[in-house]
């Protein structure tokens, strides 16, 4: 399929929450929905940054939200039900890549934390809202990816790029065994994965340190495609009727780097339901989130 923004219908009077949605995937993701009439609520760390953000973008919605803090997480989702904000679509896009080994503020490897953790009780605090589907953002990087069950926050052996995987993979584990669950009570929400390839984004810059940084940034100019085509595999997943609860949405091109929507699969080990249930078990005793699956009427 030779998919791209034109594809895109009108969002008059669909919600979008974004994570992550001041730069980027997320903030070219929030511009091509305000476009089409989106209500598109952008969830960001920074406010500062997220301010200037909306000031681009007319009409998004600011909220502000630490996905490495799950305090923030909450607040976040208790505010939406106040507001009884009505999702369509939840957009877990934010994410931390290589920094050094650092802990989050409940004591978590950050990167698990912020990519994986925060965005499960994010989820499960808003299913009960989402009326449509849950886009998840991973990338190539999950294909090394484990679960590091027994150094799960890196204290013995810790490296950038290993616990950048294990995040990854979480995510793939965790759409998947998502759409499981939402299958088995006949739920009426999706759960899809998407990949931006090797997409130019400040993810690359802004955790590595040193030499890893350098080559990030000299990547970014010579390999990776422009954020706003990256964006197109999460867009494709979020409002496109032909994406299936279960997808992976991936760029077509050699390797998976770059090119146009289409549906890619994960890598073999990514697919074992009890690794799958192994993680959702820990996470839901990290965060303290149960999920609560309705069924459909």
């Amino acid at each position: 399929m030779r998919w791209s923004e034109a594809e895109i219908g009108d969002q008059s009077g669909r919600t979008f929450v974004i994570t992550g949605a001041n730069s980027g995937l997320g903030f070219e993701m929030s511009r091509a929905l305000l476009a089409k009439g989106a209500r598109v609520i952008m969830a960001v760390r920074n406010r500062d940054k997220g301010e200037k953000a909306t000031k681009i973008l007319s009409g998004g919605e600011l909220r502000t939200v630490d996905l490495a803090d799950l305090d923030t997480v909450k607040r976040l989702a208790d505010d939406l039900h106040r507001e009884r904000v009505s999702i369509d679509v939840l957009v877990n896009n934010a994410g931390v890549m290589m920094p050094p080994r650092t802990l989050s503020a409940q004591g978590h490897e950050l990167q698990f934390a912020a990519n994986h953790l925060g965005h499960f009780a994010l989820t499960g605090l808003l299913l009960d809202l989402v009326t449509d589907r849950v886009v998840t953002v991973s990338s190539t990087l999950h294909r090394p990816g484990r679960i590091h069950y027994d150094d799960l926050d890196g204290a013995r052996d810790y490296s950038p790029a290993k616990y950048y995987s294990q995040s990854k993979f979480a995510n793939v584990l965790f759409g998947l065994e998502l759409d499981r669950r939402l299958r088995a009570a006949g739920a009426k929400q999706r759960s899809i994965l998407a990949h931006p390839g090797y997409s130019a984004t400040n993810l690359q810059t802004s955790g590595p340190t040193g030499v890893m940084k350098a080559f990030m940034r000299i990547g970014n100019v010579v390999m990776a495609q422009p954020a706003a085509k990256g964006a197109l595999n999460q867009l494709y997943a979020a409002v496109d009727p032909r994406a299936e609860g279960g997808q992976f949405i991936g760029p077509d091109g050699i390797g998976e780097h770059r090119g146009l929507p289409k549906v890619v699969q994960p890598v073999d080990r990514a697919a074992d339901p009890a690794d799958a249930q192994r993680l959702w078990t820990l996470s839901e005793q990290l965060t303290g989130v149960q999920f609560e699956v309705a069924r459909s009427r």
